[in-house]
């Protein structure tokens, strides 16, 4: 009994303890951050301050703070001390449960492997956490400026998350010599969205360096698709199918479904190939939803068909007999379009997500070139260089004007002078046509071909093969 007592009269008097050491942690932190903001320079008049973190009217100062992203550095200082506050009142309700458990059991006592757990996991771990957090709060200095200004790595202050800020923070060259690029430092760099999205991204930067990655794919997906593109790159390593099966050899690929035990069917609604057919109204996505049945895919673009938006191949690649030998395909495709124009010794690049299916997986199983790249992202190629671009079943009537145009922009970036554009059946509501057409017509391209023809009552298809102008200047 006696000893009991005197277990549970130590157990509050350290929780005691601790809660005036979290007193005194609290005003550290306050100090702590005041003394960093001195030896930033950001202590002085008013009007000082205004010159150091705003730029001047006039055009801005050489030294001021203006890039200083105050408002995630005050997330920084206000999240620890919310973590100080709830640990504090953590430990207050203890003492309280502690008292109230006494008055009702009092030869109740506490084990020391019990208390052992208390302040590893309740004490110990939440102090770390928001010392690391205070550590991670950095102040730019003049020192580290080449010109004198102070300049902060963008967003270093916003991420919490060690790896993603290693990430994103400037990496010097060794030697202070310059790179092949002309640069003597250098950013990665990730989507501005990504700021939106900063939850997401923290735990898909979260994961043991050197060790698998976790079963994560349509986390990075959906970062990408709403604009958190290009993601950071990652040390860990990259999962693959349980029973990776050796790839079919070319001449054989081209025209029959891969093994499905070389793709990952996590995260679809399906687990092999034959759940995908259109058949099968559970299969997980509605777009291109014949695209996983090869017999019906071979007869694209080479047969005849009663539709007059539908132009074969071989009339296409006659309008520049020789001419095309490569291509991107900015489609929803399994790869069929690249597989045929293969046939005619034409490299096409297809762009692909998973969306509700492998597309990306399966086109690289068919031997063809996946370009695993959302509608957000500039094309990473270089001006002029296409000789084709193709699009079917994607640029639809759900686009917005001002992304669509965004795009076929870079799309003409990259085609080059004489090079084909080739649009496969582009469909829209009938009284959107007119705006549509415009936003095709207006590079002044050479139409080869130009059908409009009815889908339905209330909508049509385009179809089109538009040569690029030459441009020199």
């Amino acid at each position: 009994m006696e000893r009991s007592c005197c277990s549970r009269f130590r157990f509050s008097r350290v929780v005691g303890l601790i809660q005036i050491f979290l007193g005194g942690f609290v005003i550290i932190v306050s100090l702590t951050s005041l003394l960093r903001l001195y030896h930033g320079g950001l202590f002085f008049n008013e009007e000082q301050m205004c010159l150091r973190f705003q730029a001047f009217r006039n055009g801005g100062s050489v030294g001021d703070y203006s890039d200083f992203d105050m408002k995630a550095f005050s997330d920084r200082v206000t999240e620890v001390l919310s973590q100080m506050a709830g640990l504090q009142e953590k430990l207050e309700s203890v003492v309280q449960q502690i008292e109230k458990e006494k008055s009702v059991s009092p030869e109740r006592s506490i084990s020391k492997s019990q208390y052992q757990k208390f302040l590893e996991e309740e004490v110990i771990h939440p102090l770390y956490g928001a010392h690391i957090s205070l550590r991670l709060i950095r102040i730019p200095r003049k020192e580290d400026s080449e010109d004198g200004s102070p300049k902060e790595d963008p967003l270093i202050n916003f991420f919490t998350v060690e790896e993603i800020r290693k990430y994103i923070s400037l990496k010097e060259n060794r030697l202070g010599k310059v790179n092949i690029y002309g640069a003597s430092k250098s950013y990665n760099s990730i989507g501005h969205a990504c700021v939106l999205m900063k939850k997401e991204l923290e735990e898909y930067m979260n994961y043991d360096i050197g060790s698998y990655c976790k079963d994560d794919w349509i986390l990075a997906q959906r970062l990408m698709i709403n604009g958190c593109d290009p993601l950071p790159r990652r040390r860990c390593l990259a999962r693959a199918s349980r029973l990776y099966m050796k790839p079919l050899p070319i001449n054989e690929s081209l025209w029959r479904l891969p093994d499905h035990r070389n793709v990952r069917w996590s995260h679809y609604r399906c687990g092999n190939y034959s759940c995908l057919s259109s058949i099968n109204p559970k299969r997980g996505f509605s777009k291109c939803s014949g695209c996983f049945e090869m017999e019906k895919e071979r007869l694209k673009w080479v047969t005849n068909s009663s539709l007059r938006a539908d132009f074969l191949i071989n009339d296409v690649l006659s309008i520049k007999p020789g001419e095309i030998r490569i291509g991107l395909d900015y489609s929803v495709t399994t790869g069929s379009f690249a597989a045929r124009m293969r046939e005619h010794n034409v490299t096409i690049i297809s762009t692909a997500l998973n969306i509700g299916a492998p597309f990306s997986e399966t086109i690289a199983l068919r031997g063809l070139v996946p370009l695993y790249v959302s509608l957000n992202q500039r094309l990473p190629f270089f001006d002029n260089t296409m000789d084709l671009i193709h699009t079917s079943v994607f640029l639809d009537g759900w686009i917005d004007l001002q992304m669509m145009d965004f795009m076929l922009f870079d799309w003409d970036r990259v085609l080059r002078p004489g090079g084909l554009l080739w649009i496969d059946k582009f469909f829209c509501s009938r009284k959107d046509l007119d705006d549509y057409m415009y936003m095709f017509l207006q590079f002044r391209y050479r139409k080869h071909k130009w059908v409009v023809s009815p889908k339905s009552k209330d909508e049509v298809y385009l179809s089109a093969v538009l040569e690029k102008p030459p441009r020199s200047l």
